[in-house]
């Protein structure tokens, strides 16, 4: 089976063309949890399939490293648009990728490269926050969850929740760097106030256009970076009069730049997306 593996911020997925590869349904959890493997496998935080679609130009099913299926990935999309530019897929760099059913619309911006014009980046709209509980979804009395108190590990923390297709548990703190994700991370992920488990980002305030991420991705752990969770992070700064409308988010693997547009309730996000290596692998 042929694969390319991209990376967006260092968030990197192994993606495989749906059309060309026939690989059953059923099958499709184990394969992502072989090739995400870093030490057995190709290695990455999920797998993409990459499919025609009658919805939208193109459709992504991601899975994410555990096998557990994924409603959305911010880098992954923007993987995506330069994936099916860049093999000639298409012409257009206005085009539409779906996801559990979920539209969203991309501008690939495009530099020369030996023969074919090549993407390096992508600005997406993520489309609308939601904040219900039930959205989210997140167990909670209130309409929204706005800093708000949760317990875990023996201690007290304040969350903002966000759906942004996916869920989000947005926590401010302080010496965001030298948190011990590995122990706090799975506290969130598997915490009963969250049905369907949740990411968590840990949050640094640098300046009032500026912040420091770092996540911890239900099914797939510590990440260099998350899209979505990238978003989420936005909404929440401007729920809790942090931030403008407009921020850059440092990550581990890059950064990305954020706008929520409150006139509109679109959330852009605009990143790097790039090949790092294709090859085969036996299934």
């Amino acid at each position: 089976m042929r694969f390319t593996k991209m990376q967006g911020c260092g968030n990197d997925y192994v993606y495989i063309d749906g059309e060309r590869e026939d690989i059953p349904p059923e099958e499709r959890p184990a394969l992502a949890k072989r090739l995400s493997d870093r030490h057995f496998g190709v290695g990455g935080d999920g797998v993409i399939f990459i499919r025609a679609s009658g919805e939208a130009d193109f459709e992504m099913e991601m899975y994410n490293a555990d096998g557990s299926r994924g409603e959305m990935c911010g880098n992954g999309i923007r993987c995506v648009g330069k994936y099916v530019y860049d093999k000639g897929l298409t012409d257009k760099k206005e085009i539409t990728v779906v996801s559990c059913g979920k539209v969203k619309e991309l501008e690939l911006m495009t530099e020369p490269g030996k023969g074919r014009e090549r993407v390096t980046e992508v600005r997406v709209n993520m489309g609308s926050p939601a904040f219900e509980p039930a959205e989210i979804p997140v167990k909670a009395s209130g309409e929204r969850v706005v800093d708000e108190p949760i317990a875990a590990g023996g201690r007290e923390y304040r969350m903002t929740c966000v759906s942004m297709g996916n869920p989000h548990a947005v926590i401010f703190a302080k010496n965001v760097e030298q948190l011990d994700l590995e122990r706090i991370g799975p506290l969130f992920e598997n915490h009963e106030r969250f049905p369907n488990r949740t990411n968590t980002e840990f949050v640094e305030i640098l300046d009032e256009k500026t912040v420091f991420m770092r996540v911890w991705e239900r099914g797939s752990g510590e990440t260099l970076a998350c899209g979505t969770g990238c978003c989420a992070v936005a909404a929440a700064c401007v729920l809790n009069g942090l931030t403008g409308e407009e921020i850059t988010v440092k990550l581990l693997g890059g950064e990305l730049q954020i706008q929520w547009d409150r006139k509109s309730n679109q959330v852009y996000m605009t990143g790097p997306a790039e090949i790092v290596f294709e090859g085969e692998v036996d299934v």
